[in-house]
C-alpha cells in the first residue's frame, strides 16, 4: 500500500521489451543482427535503444559489445542490461532475468549517455564475441532542433506577442513537424520550414519556451529551454467585475445547479481570469469571456457568492456579493462540490491507539484513510474493524459534534494489483477469474454497505485503485501490466467501481493520479490524462462519475520546493538538467496536481473537479531540511543542497529514511485543491525489508531492502529504506517515531 516510481526519464520510456526465456547452453554457435536507435537527444546527452536478434543457437547468457569511436560518448545509465565501458568500448551483459534467448529471439535494452564532439551511431556489434554479420541496422537517427527566437531571457510587455522560431534538421530523413511549447502546454505546430509560431496576448509572467521536432521515422527531440519574461504594461488601474448571475436573494431546491456568470473589463490592460467564490472557497475559474461557472449538486444551505477579476498587472477586484439559499433535501446533505469543505474528518480509533502508544498524541486525532485492501477487510476481523464497523463509528463521532463528517476509504483490490511492484501485490489474479471476483466479491459488497440509508448523512470519500491506470502508460514492459492492458481488466474494473459508487448520492469518487516523480514528464503526463478521460467516458454517468483525483498517495514527494522552481536556472543551466529533476517538468507535488487538474478539465472533465494531495509523509523536516537556496553554481550541487525532499533518488518509495509528517489535513488549501489529506496512515509499512511469508498476497520487493543498491528505475541508487519493516499495511513503530521527529510543520 504505497506508491512506486515508474520509469523515470523520457529516454527510459522508449526502452521496453525483453527476452523469451528457454533453457539452453550459453556461448554456443553465435550469430545476430543488431539495431541501435537514438531515441532522444539534448545538449550534451542522449537516450538510445539497442535491440539484437539471436540468429545462432539458444543462449542462457549474453554480452553485446560495440565501440563508440572518438566523439566522447559515455554510458551514464542503462536498463535491462549491465554496462561496462573501457575507453570507447562498451559491453552490455544480460541481467539475471533476461539471459536466456532462443534462436530467433529478440532482446531490447536502453541507456542514457553523454556525448562530446558528436553522437555518431555505432555500426559494428559482437554477440558473445562473434560479429553480428547477420545484419546491422544503422537505423533512424533522432532529429536536431533549437529555438532561434526569442533569445534566452528576452523581455516583453504585456499583453505581448511573442514570435517563436526554430531550426530543425534530420541527418537521415525529413522533419515532419515542429511543435512549440510553453512548459508542457502546446502552443502551436508548423509543418514546413522556416518553423515558427506567433503567440499572442501573453500575460505578465515567466515562461519556458521549447520546440520539439519530429522526423519521418517517428523520433522526436526537444530543444533546450528558452526562458522569457513578460512584464506589466505599466497600467495601474484595477479591473471592474460584476456578478450577473445569480441575483441576490435567489432560491433553489437541493440538490441544486447554480449557474454563476460575470462581466469583467480592464481599462488599461486585459482581464486574465475571473474566479468564482462561495465565501472564501474557490468554486472555479474562467479565463475567457463570457465568464461563467456551473456549480453542481449544491446541498441545502445559505451561500454567499462573488466573482473576482484579475488583470495582466496582477490587480484584482471582487464583485458585490449575491446571497442565495438552497432548500429541501430532508436530512440528507446531498452531494456537495467539495466533501471536505466545512466538514470534520473521521478518526480511526484503531490507528489513533497505535499512534498514541508511540507518543503521537499530538496527531492521534487526525483523520486518516481506511484501506480496503482485500476481500476479508470488508467484513473485518477480531483485530480490525470492517467497513460497516467504521461507518458505525463515524456515525457516533458525527453525533458527538456539529456539522457534516467525512470518512475516507481506499478501494484497492484490482486483479494483478500493483502490476509493476511486489510489496503491495494483491489477492486477485486476472488469469484466475480475478475481474469477475473483483466485481462480485469486492465492489458489490462494498457498494451494498455504503448505500445503506443508515449512513446517508455521512460524506463518504472513496479513493479509487492506487497505482492502477498509470501503470498502463509507463510499465507495459512488465508481463502483469501487459496482461492488465490486453484484457482490459484495469479499465473495466475502475469503470465498474465508478458506476457502482457514483450511484450512491453521498459517496465521492477520487481516482489515483500518480505523482510528479512518476507522471511529470510530458510523455507520461499527457497519455495518463488521456487514459483517465477515455476510461471515465466509458462509465454510465461519464465525466459526472468522478469528483476529482488524488496525487502522492502513500508517497513522499515534497508538497512544495521553497528554494527553486522548474524555471530556475543555475549558471545558465535549467534545474531540469540536474540528475535529481531529470528533465521533469515539475519539482513538487502542488504544481503537478494543479497542472494535471487543468489538463483533465481540458479533456472534458467537469470544471469543478478537485484534487487531493496525500501529505501524510512528505514533510521532510528535521535537521537535514535546507533553510535557504544553495549558492553553488553547479546545477546538480545547487539542486541537491536546495531541495527539501531528502530522498537519495526520486524513485525511492518504500519506508523512506528521514521522512516526516507533512501538512495536516485541511480543506481548500490552494486553488483547485479540495484538500490535503492523510490517506496513508503514518506508521503503516510500505513493504517488508526482507521476505516475510503471508496470506495477503504481498510479496517482497527489493526496493524495501535497505541493503539493495537499486535498479534502472531509481538510477541504481541505494533504496533509503528503513530496516526491520513488516509487510505493507502492518504497524511499523520505528517509522512512525521518525515521521514525528521530522514533521514539517513541526508538531
Amino acid at each position: 500500500m504505497r506508491r512506486k516510481l515508474a520509469i523515470v526519464s523520457i529516454a527510459a520510456l522508449a526502452a521496453t521489451g525483453g527476452a523469451i526465456a528457454v533453457t539452453s547452453p550459453a556461448f554456443a554457435a553465435a550469430g545476430c543482427s543488431a539495431k541501435y536507435t537514438i531515441s532522444s537527444s539534448w545538449p550534451g546527452g542522449f537516450g538510445a535503444n539497442v535491440e539484437f536478434t539471436n540468429l545462432g543457437d539458444p543462449l542462457t547468457s549474453w554480452t553485446l559489445g560495440w565501440d563508440f569511436g572518438d566523439a566522447g560518448q559515455k554510458i551514464q545509465q542503462m536498463w535491462q542490461a549491465v554496462p561496462t565501458q573501457t575507453g570507447t568500448h562498451v559491453d552490455a551483459r544480460n541481467e539475471s532475468y533476461n539471459g536466456t534467448v532462443p534462436t530467433g529471439g529478440k532482446v531490447q535494452f536502453g541507456f542514457n549517455g553523454a556525448w562530446g564532439a558528436g553522437n555518431p551511431v555505432p555500426t559494428a556489434f559482437k554477440l558473445n564475441g562473434v560479429a553480428c554479420d547477420g545484419g546491422t541496422s544503422p537505423t533512424n537517427q533522432a532529429p536536431t532542433v533549437s529555438v532561434t527566437s526569442p533569445a534566452a531571457n528576452a523581455s516583453f510587455t504585456a499583453p505581448a506577442t511573442v514570435n517563436i522560431a526554430a531550426n530543425a534538421a534530420d541527418a537521415d530523413g525529413t522533419i515532419t513537424k515542429v511543435e512549440f511549447y510553453q512548459g508542457t502546454t502546446l502552443l502551436g505546430t508548423d509543418t514546413s520550414a522556416p518553423y515558427s509560431y506567433s503567440w499572442t496576448g501573453v500575460a505578465a509572467g515567466s515562461y519556458s519556451i521549447t520546440a520539439r521536432a519530429y522526423d519521418n521515422g517517428g523520433l522526436t527531440t526537444s530543444s533546450s529551454i528558452v526562458p522569457i519574461t513578460v512584464t506589466n504594461g505599466g497600467g495601474n488601474g484595477a479591473p471592474t467585475v460584476t456578478l450577473t448571475g445569480p441575483t441576490n436573494g435567489s432560491s433553489y431546491a437541493a440538490p441544486a445547479t447554480v449557474n454563476l456568470t460575470a462581466t469583467a473589463s480592464d481599462s488599461d490592460g486585459t482581464v486574465t481570469k475571473v474566479d468564482f467564490y462561495n465565501g472564501s472557497t474557490l468554486l472555479g475559474t474562467d479565463t475567457t469571456a463570457p465568464y461563467a461557472y456551473t456549480w453542481s449538486n449544491v446541498a441545502a444551505g445559505s451561500y454567499t457568492l462573488t466573482a473576482r477579476a484579475t488583470d495582466n498587472s496582477g490587480n484584482t477586484t471582487t464583485s458585490a456579493a449575491a446571497a442565495i439559499t438552497v432548500t429541501g433535501g430532508g436530512t440528507t446533505p446531498g452531494h456537495v462540490d467539495n466533501p471536505y469543505a466545512g466538514a470534520r474528518g473521521y478518526v480511526n480509533d484503531e490507528w489513533a491507539a497505535k499512534a498514541s502508544a508511540e507518543g503521537g498524541a499530538a496527531v492521534a486525532g487526525v483523520s486518516t484513510g481506511v484501506w480496503i485492501d482485500r476481500i476479508a477487510a470488508i467484513a473485518g476481523s477480531g483485530s480490525a474493524k470492517g467497513v460497516r464497523a467504521h461507518l458505525d463509528a463515524a456515525l457516533t463521532q458525527a453525533a458527538a459534534g456539529s456539522g457534516p463528517l467525512t470518512i475516507q476509504f481506499v478501494v484497492y483490490n484490482l486483479p494483478n494489483r500493483d502490476c509493476s511492484a511486489l510489496a503491495s501485490n494483491g489477492e486477485l489474479k486476472i488469469a484466475q477469474d480475478g475481474l469477475n471476483r473483483y466485481k462480485t466479491e469486492y465492489i458489490d459488497p462494498i457498494a451494498a454497505i455504503l448505500s445503506d440509508p443508515k449512513y446517508a448523512s455521512l460524506r463518504i470519500v472513496t479513493i479509487i485503485e492506487i497505482d492502477s491506470l498509470p501503470n498502463l502508460v509507463t510499465n507495459l514492459n512488465v508481463a502483469a501490466c501487459q496482461e492488465a492492458q490486453s484484457t482490459g481488466a484495469y479499465v473495466q474494473g475502475v469503470q465498474y467501481a465508478l458506476n457502482k459508487l457514483h450511484a450512491i448520492g453521498n459517496v465521492y469518487t477520487y481516482i489515483d493520479a500518480g505523482h510528479h516523480g512518476w507522471l511529470g514528464w510530458d510523455t507520461n503526463f499527457n497519455p495518463s490524462a488521456e487514459l483517465f478521460a477515455s476510461t471515465v467516458r466509458g462509465t454510465t454517468a461519464g465525466f459526472a462519475s468522478v469528483d476529482g483525483f488524488i496525487t502522492n498517495t502513500a508517497n513522499y514527494s515534497a508538497l512544495s520546493e521553497p528554494y527553486f522552481t522548474v524555471n530556475t536556472t543555475v549558471n545558465g543551466q535549467s534545474v531540469r538538467q540536474s540528475k535529481w529533476v531529470d528533465w521533469n517538468f515539475y519539482v513538487d507535488e502542488l504544481t503537478f496536481a494543479q497542472a494535471f487538474r487543468n489538463k483533465l478539465v481540458s479533456l472534458g472533465f467537469n470544471s469543478n473537479i478537485g484534487m487531493l494531495i496525500d501529505t501524510s509523509r512528505n514533510g521532510w523536516g528535521g535537521s537535514a531540511r535546507p533553510t535557504a537556496a544553495s549558492t553553488s553554481t553547479d546545477v546538480n550541487t545547487f539542486v541537491n543542497q536546495s531541495r527539501v525532499d531528502r530522498r537519495i533518488h526520486a524513485g525511492n518509495w518504500c519506508n523512506q529514511s528521514g521522512a516526516g509528517l507533512g501538512e495536516r489535513p485541511r480543506a481548500t488549501p490552494q486553488p483547485g485543491i479540495d484538500a490535503y489529506v492523510w490517506i496513508k496512515p503514518p506508521g503503516e509499512s510500505d513493504g517488508s525489508s526482507s521476505l516475510i511469508p503471508n496470506n495477503e498476497g504481498k510479496g517482497f520487493d527489493r526496493m524495501c531492502d535497505p541493503t539493495y543498491t537499486g535498479n534502472e528505475r531509481n538510477g541504481n541508487s541505494a533504496t533509503g529504506a528503513l530496516p526491520n519493516a513488516p509487510i505493507s499495511g502492518q504497524w511499523f513503530g520505528a517509522q512512525f517515531r521518525e515521521l514525528m521527529a521530522n514533521a514539517y510543520p513541526g508538531l
